[in-house]
């Protein structure tokens, strides 16, 4: 039986998270199915994959009766917790797209992805969503032989591909050092493909504005099973000639969908507002998100109040694909990212943490995101981003839209398109593999840092999640 998701009342889910914590005025739950209906298109998720597919479709066909259930509220997820960022990242290489799906796939994708962070920007000002969307771009740190290493290597495969200065820079010492003043920078990347966001802001906004196009939000409408043309919930069922599933960490909820998609905790810290002080001497002046080239990943962003909100891997995975509210927040993952945080910037030793929050991410077997639909059956889906969802779910909502008027354009000809992944393990090899792999990489990044060079952590890491 699976754990209530859900909070007590509409004031409690400002704990899911900083941005949670910041949506102005009351905040409206809006009314759950009552019964059965039928429509064009039912959308079983209300995070931003099936928004976007809404707002797209809405806009497509203005005719199209559209109905998005979704189990708790619109932005419950990952889409209301994650870190901020609106980038051109895509979950596997172009080297791995290149060798999996031909060549010049890599590029496609990358080029597509470019285009879906202008494009959330565009309609971000059209639609008048408030959500403090500013492309800064991402600042990558090398703050070890081996991270500065890997640093020449992707540059190298960069050129080696066309990708030129203008779309990812190579950062000598002092240039990264005044793009973001954090110890031991030994050099880094810059890419101006990726914007700061208030991820909560923009996909309650976006839920608003597809209410008003006309689309049916039913919130609190757990769906229990899809099928062909038949959506089953716990207040009813949605008959529909199109089915959608935009689940993505929630997808083994779903029956029959247990081990399609696993769901990964990633959690988040974020302080007081620091002042001018503290950011005269750190840079971030273009609200430029960060990382570094260690292997167990680490994320942040300067907000729009100037506070550092700051994330990373490291929580283990629950066993059985386990998704709980007490696993939104670990002491001992809050803790070790406060002492990163401190170890970037030591100057905030003494600087309160004001939140501390998590969810759940989703995972493909293969960490290859994917969009499609079977034409005979009509069932349709996406997701799988591996962290990197916030941009992509437009590309996905925009894919979708066209496959599902039936349109061939170069959206439906990208290679992630109709991608299958193959099932993750049964029980407990899960649960083993993953959370080795979550050791395997803290392993190697200590191991680089005693070592200078990268270490035999590292290549079987690479081997265990590919491109």
């Amino acid at each position: 039986m699976e754990a209530d998701l859900t909070p007590a009342s509409g004031e409690a889910y400002r704990r899911l998270s900083l941005w949670w914590d910041g949506l102005p005025g009351p905040l409206r739950i809006r009314p759950a199915l009552d019964g059965d209906i039928e429509v064009d298109v039912a959308v079983v998720g209300g995070g931003l994959t099936g928004l976007w597919t809404a707002y797209y479709l809405s806009e497509a066909d203005p005719g199209l009766s559209i109905a998005v259930v979704e189990r708790d509220v619109a932005g419950f997820g990952a889409s209301g917790r994650n870190g901020g960022w609106c980038s051109a990242l895509f979950s596997v290489s172009e080297a791995t797209l290149d060798h999996r799906c031909g060549p010049g796939s890599g590029r496609s994708q990358r080029l597509a992805m470019q285009a879906t962070v202008r494009e959330v920007g565009r309609v971000v000002a059209d639609e008048g969503i408030d959500c403090g969307f500013h492309q800064g771009g991402t600042v990558v740190l090398a703050r070890t032989p081996a991270q500065l290493a890997r640093t020449h290597h992707e540059i190298t495969e960069a050129r080696s591909r066309g990708v030129g200065e203008d779309d990812l820079a190579f950062l000598g010492p002092e240039e990264a050092r005044d793009r973001i003043g954090a110890t031991g920078v030994l050099g880094g990347t810059y890419t101006p493909h990726c914007a700061a966001v208030d991820p909560a802001r923009l996909v309650r906004g976006l839920a608003d504005v597809v209410e008003r196009r006309g689309v049916r939000l039913f919130e609190q409408t757990a769906a229990t099973s899809l099928d062909p043309g038949v959506v089953t919930t716990e207040r009813g069922t949605v008959r529909a000639r199109t089915v959608v599933r935009a689940t993505e960490g929630y997808t083994r909820t779903l029956a029959g969908r247990g081990r399609d998609v696993v769901p990964v905790y990633s959690l988040m810290i974020a302080t007081e507002p620091l002042p001018a002080s503290f950011w005269s001497g750190h840079g971030l002046a273009g609200r430029e998100t960060f990382a570094d080239h260690r292997h167990l990943v680490i994320y942040g962003q300067r907000t729009e109040d100037d506070r550092l909100a700051f994330g990373g891997r490291g929580a283990p995975y629950h066993f059985g694909s386990a998704i709980r509210p007490g696993y939104d927040r670990d002491d001992g993952v809050h803790e070790a990212l406060r002492r990163t945080l401190v170890e970037l910037f030591p100057e905030l030793s003494g600087t309160a943490v004001t939140h501390r929050w998590g969810g759940p991410l989703g995972i493909t077997r293969d960490w290859f995101s994917s969009v499609g639909m079977d034409p005979a059956t009509r069932m349709a889906w996406a997701g799988g981003y591996v962290g990197d969802g916030l941009s992509t779910t437009n590309l996905a909502g925009r894919t979708l839209r066209d496959l599902i008027v039936g349109d061939a354009t170069g959206l439906t000809a990208l290679p992630w398109v109709n991608h299958r992944s193959r099932t993750w393990e049964l029980e407990p090899f899960r649960y083993l593999g993953i959370n080795a792999g979550l050791r395997l990489a803290g392993a190697a990044d200590r191991a680089e840092e005693r070592a200078g060079r990268e270490t035999w952590h590292a290549r079987l890491l690479g081997r265990l999640v590919g491109g």
